[in-house]
């Protein structure tokens, strides 16, 4: 069985793509679950990943190191991973490797803690343009596939490349459009969302270098962490 390396739920929105993937599909998976260190994880991550991050798939003597490629790799084994509409896979994929590569103020500024409410000291200007273009892209693939997922009827990778942009609108109370956050609301809902949160909420790890981040940008209104 393949084996898919990640690391702490509350925090890691890289080791949820994959897993929320495979989840959700009913792909076989054993979760490997290897905490963050204080003062950082490479030296212990790179037992099983050339990179020393998270996620990493290894399936027999197949290492796959990364979030997007990981997908690519499940996609050869179960084409559910992409639509099946050729014009809906192209956007789907198209809008998967935006958020692989792009919104770094939402990123930045918001990391994902998923046990937490956050209030924003600001929202600038940076973070205002990633939130209105999440809020375009949303809405034109919600608007010409139909929904009630991003590029159709059918969960596929690109819901899951956006998932812990759902975790991270409710912790830090931001704000899009009514058909953006019904999309939200339903990917929240999803029972893989729901078994990541609960088990987000139940780790006894806190890495003081993301709770340091989280403190910087806005104050803590809420702490569900147990």
């Amino acid at each position: 069985m393949m084996q898919l390396y990640i690391a702490n739920k509350n925090y890691s929105s890289w080791s949820l793509r994959p897993w929320l993937l495979a989840t959700q599909l009913g792909i076989p998976f054993e979760e490997i679950l290897v905490p963050f260190d204080e003062g950082g994880s490479w030296d212990k991550f790179r037992v099983f990943s050339p990179t020393g991050q998270v996620p990493c798939l290894v399936d027999g003597d197949i290492t796959v190191w990364d979030s997007l490629a990981i997908t690519e790799y499940l996609f050869e084994a179960n084409s559910a991973v992409w639509p099946a509409d050729k014009a809906a896979r192209s956007w789907a994929r198209c809008a998967a490797a935006e958020m692989h590569a792009g919104f770094f103020a939402l990123r930045n500024q918001c990391s994902m803690n998923c046990g937490v409410t956050v209030s924003l000291h600001q929202i600038d200007n940076a973070l205002k343009r990633d939130l209105t273009r999440l809020e375009e892209l949303w809405r034109q693939g919600l608007e010409r596939f139909g929904g009630p997922f991003l590029a159709g009827d059918q969960f596929t990778a690109v819901d899951a490349f956006f998932a812990p942009v759902v975790f991270r609108l409710f912790g830090y109370q931001l704000t899009l459009g009514e058909g953006a956050m019904a999309y939200a609301d339903h990917m929240r809902e999803l029972p893989a969302m729901q078994a990541w949160l609960r088990d987000a909420i139940r780790e006894p790890w806190r890495e003081a270098d993301h709770e340091d981040e989280l403190r910087a940008v806005g104050s803590i209104i809420e702490d569900r962490r147990l």
